[in-house]
């Protein structure tokens, strides 16, 4: 059953960030925009998730694989996040392949934190 809801909710986190990445390059005409909005927004949700979850009494171990694990795990990217950046990095910008890196990972870091002290009181 486990495995059953962590891919039906990885094929929903994947779709939701297949989303995120074709609006960003319609909006801002590149694809690390909607990565960073997808890496950052998913640490948050991963972070309030669990700050919530571990108040709960009650057995919570599904709804944790699918929600973190299957739709939050396929929803952020830290494969796209490299990938990109090697590309800014080919491609001579090496300014943004840092800030990109590093931006991706502090702010990420910084959600996931302000999530789960806001998880910990709903």
């Amino acid at each position: 059953m486990i495995w059953i809801l962590v891919a039906v909710g990885g094929a929903i986190g994947t779709l939701l960030r297949f989303s995120a990445t074709k609006l960003s390059v319609l909006l801002a005409g590149n694809t690390y925009t909607g990565t960073f909005l997808v890496n950052v927004t998913g640490s948050l949700l991963l972070g309030v998730f669990i700050g919530w979850s571990l108040t709960k009494s009650t057995d919570m171990s599904h709804l944790r694989h699918f929600i973190a694990i299957g739709i939050l795990g396929g929803y952020t990217t830290f494969s796209t996040l490299t990938l990109e950046s090697l590309q800014l990095l080919e491609s001579g910008s090496l300014s943004k392949a840092g800030l990109n890196i590093v931006a991706n990972v502090t702010i990420g870091l910084l959600a996931a934190y302000a999530g789960f002290l806001l998880g910990r009181t709903i």
